[in-house]
């Protein structure tokens, strides 16, 4: 199949540690502590379902939200609510949190169960009210549209590559936007990043099931799953495991930002999603690999996504990995558990160096779009003075929305909004080529994500 590339980009080392890469996922012991913060998802913030004093199990609801474009937060271990307060998540921002003392028995909840006679039931949609005992189901062709929506929902399912989008509401769009294309992004474009590649090598198999299940939704549709051809374990995994007639691979050249969601859809379908659209506005949904594991799960088994898998690398990093983490269990406790650093951390960033975010401190929870701990070395983590910008216009001809980087960030400088708004500002994907390509060393790609989450603060 010959393979498929989008004009623009950029091609960062990807520093990619042969450590995390070929070593398979290992499932740390659990902190003491756990830390639930209401907002981990695009969309309505969950408010706390449980109280302090309740003992909570394994897979029960904690928090939950009315909102429609909103998923339930799941205890991921037992134990007791000791605190319920503000906290700090990985993107920097303060919001309410669960905290939970894990009791050591991991007593369980029989299903999933987000419809609980408690404060949760009565938080519910009206959409989901008639289907609120829906059973999962090992066949998911048993189960009807609604039905695997809506455990969809009660597992809590997110986009997990990146915002967290609610996946039942992406799955649901409109009549009038009919879907065609079911995109996997099995990119993984981001440097230093691990953590799909070996899901891809380890979750085949519910990678290909939760696809069915999605493509199940569109009869119409077709399922691509997207790889660079820097995994080539990966490609050829899929291609000997899958034996659906709907579902191809398609191996992508690589580059960066090979996996943002517009440019996934230009490169595999050729198609432009356009300003202030949806991928839904052009017949396509993308989903990351490591979502279609949780549509499975959800389905299938009714289990709720309660872990993540995380890679921990970087030149600070003691044993680089892929760590198999129950949500809430802080960056601290993880570091602990697996033996610490070999020095003390520069800078230690959530997610990839390109759109990852600094960590002030260390007793922050892990929540379900983390992706990585980058710990850095000085020599990793430093970068050169600012310099004035002589508008060379790399930062343009790299942009891969063909967006004027220059020009947002000095919107972004003098707090001019209705400019920003007038070139496409909000369009930016924040993928930060603009800041990597400048030689002036400029702060181009922070400057236009604070402006967005200003503009995005006053809606």
């Amino acid at each position: 199949m010959k393979k498929k590339s989008f004009p623009r980009g950029i091609h960062p080392p990807d520093l990619k540690s042969t450590a995390s890469m070929t070593t398979e996922i290992i499932e740390p012991k659990e902190g003491n502590i756990l830390i639930y913060p209401m907002v981990q998802h695009i969309g309505a913030p969950c408010k706390p379902t449980v109280v302090v004093g309740d003992v909570v199990k394994v897979g029960q609801v904690i928090g939950d939200s009315e909102g429609f474009v909103s998923a339930p937060i799941h205890a991921t271990v037992s134990g007791k609510v000791v605190k319920i307060e503000d906290t700090l998540v990985p993107k920097g921002v303060m919001c309410q949190a669960v905290f939970v003392e894990n009791d050591g028995q991991f007593a369980e909840l029989s299903q999933v169960q987000p419809n609980q006679e408690t404060e949760s039931s009565q938080m519910q949609p009206k959409e989901e009210s008639d289907s609120s005992q829906v059973q999962p189901s090992k066949d998911y062709k048993d189960l009807s549209r609604e039905e695997i929506l809506s455990l969809i929902r009660k597992g809590g399912v997110v986009g997990l590559g990146g915002a967290g989008f609610p996946t039942h509401v992406k799955l649901n769009p409109p009549e009038n936007k009919p879907i065609d294309t079911v995109l996997v992004n099995a990119a993984e474009c981001e440097p230093y990043l691990t953590t799909d590649h070996r899901v891809m090598l380890e979750e085949t198999e519910d990678i290909l099931k939760g696809l069915e299940i999605v493509l199940s939704l569109f009869p119409r549709a077709r399922g691509i799953i997207a790889v660079e051809d820097n995994k080539p374990d990966a490609i050829e995994k899929f291609k000997k495991e899958n034996n659906n007639e709907r579902i191809s691979v398609m191996p992508l050249v690589t580059k960066y930002p090979q996996g943002g969601e517009k440019l996934l859809i230009r490169t595999c379908v050729g198609r432009e999603v356009p300003s202030g659209g949806l991928p839904m506005d052009v017949g396509c949904i993308v989903h990351n690999v490591d979502t279609l594991v949780a549509i499975h799960r959800a389905v299938t088994h009714g289990q709720p996504l309660m872990r993540k898998v995380v890679t921990v690398t970087g030149g600070a990093s003691k044993n680089p990995g892929n760590y198999q983490i129950r949500l809430g269990m802080t960056i601290k406790d993880l570091l602990e558990e697996i033996g610490g650093t070999t020095s003390e951390p520069h800078k230690v960033v959530v997610g990839g160096p390109m759109m990852g975010v600094a960590q002030s401190i260390l007793e922050v929870p892990l929540i379900k779009v983390s992706s990585g701990i980058i710990l850095m070395t000085e020599e990793e983590a430093t970068r050169p003075s600012q310099q004035n910008c002589f508008r060379c216009g790399k930062c343009v001809d790299h942009c891969p929305l063909g967006l004027m980087p220059l020009d947002l960030s000095a919107c972004a400088e003098r707090k001019d909004t209705e400019s920003f708004k007038k070139y496409n500002g909000m369009d930016c994907t924040s993928c930060a080529c603009c800041s990597y390509v400048c030689p002036a060393h400029r702060h181009v790609a922070g400057n236009i994500i604070e402006m967005k989450e200003k503009i995005l603060a006053t809606k």
